[in-house]
């Protein structure tokens, strides 16, 4: 696998001279990228996961069959609604939808599936669990489209309260099949001054493919993460994490205050 440098955007703006790595899955980095950008960064991207269809469709197909038989739908993340979701004209009116985040509530809408509910206290699998209308869910049934292995916490919770939850598996994590020279280049060369992680596996996948000579360059600079947990991962690794405040706005909001604390006077 080979890094892709992002068109160098003007040298204006709370970023501006900013090399920042960009490590969601391709079809992910592209948005953020461009956010990164209009604030005079340089994004560089090196998806540390790779999405692919899952090898069995079979319970995703199945949940797009009997939509009309739930009473809500947990999309657990973007990839799930791009690899999961049915087409908008089939969704059912009464189907309540959740998202974990506005960045998963936001690739809903973009497939036209609305009001999605999204949790107001943390951005997770606990936030959804504590709105109020999944505290009694007993008899109501659940499907949750996610990826193969992911976190049964949601699935568990739900069904002490008494739901029936199925699981529609629509995707499937791996991890890049190419090398990183490119990208520990970048590092060496001194063009990566902050990366930024949205998973846990993602920290744990970039760390083996950079080898020796990148682990070494990239504890040189901060990562940024969204999330206690991916937080907890990379100083795992003995990394300089910043933690952020959720989604992309943590993320950019994080970035632009060490940006700015550390400016040359």
């Amino acid at each position: 696998m080979t890094y892709a440098l992002a068109p160098r955007p003007p040298a204006t703006g709370p970023l501006a001279g900013l090399g920042v790595l960009v490590t969601r899955p391709a079809r992910q980095a592209g948005g953020f990228a461009q956010k990164l950008a209009a604030l005079g960064a340089t994004p560089v991207i090196y998806p540390a996961i790779v999405i692919l269809s899952p090898v069995d469709r079979a319970s995703l197909d199945a949940a797009h069959a009997h939509l009309a038989s739930y009473d809500f739908a947990f999309f657990v993340s973007a990839n799930a609604v791009e690899y999961g979701a049915p087409a908008a004209a089939h969704w059912p009116a009464t189907l309540v939808a959740f998202a974990p985040g506005p960045g998963t509530a936001e690739a809903l809408a973009a497939v036209g599936i609305h009001r999605v509910r999204v949790p107001a206290t943390s951005f997770d699998s606990e936030g959804l669990l504590a709105l109020p209308e999944l505290a009694d869910v007993r008899g109501r049934r659940a499907v949750i489209f996610r990826g193969e292995g992911g976190r049964e916490a949601l699935a568990e919770a739900l069904a002490a309260r008494g739901a029936h939850v199925d699981h529609a598996i629509c995707y499937r994590r791996a991890a890049p099949s190419g090398g990183a020279a490119g990208l520990v280049e970048a590092f060496s060369q001194g063009r990566v001054h902050a990366v930024t992680v949205t998973s846990s596996e993602g920290v744990d996948n970039l760390w083996q493919v950079l080898g020796d000579e990148g682990r070494a360059l990239a504890r040189r600079v901060p990562w940024f993460a969204p999330h206690p947990r991916i937080a907890e991962r990379a100083r795992g690794h003995g990394l300089e994490v910043v933690a952020t405040a959720a989604g992309d706005a943590g993320l950019l909001a994080g970035l632009v205050a060490w940006a700015q604390a550390h400016a040359p006077q």
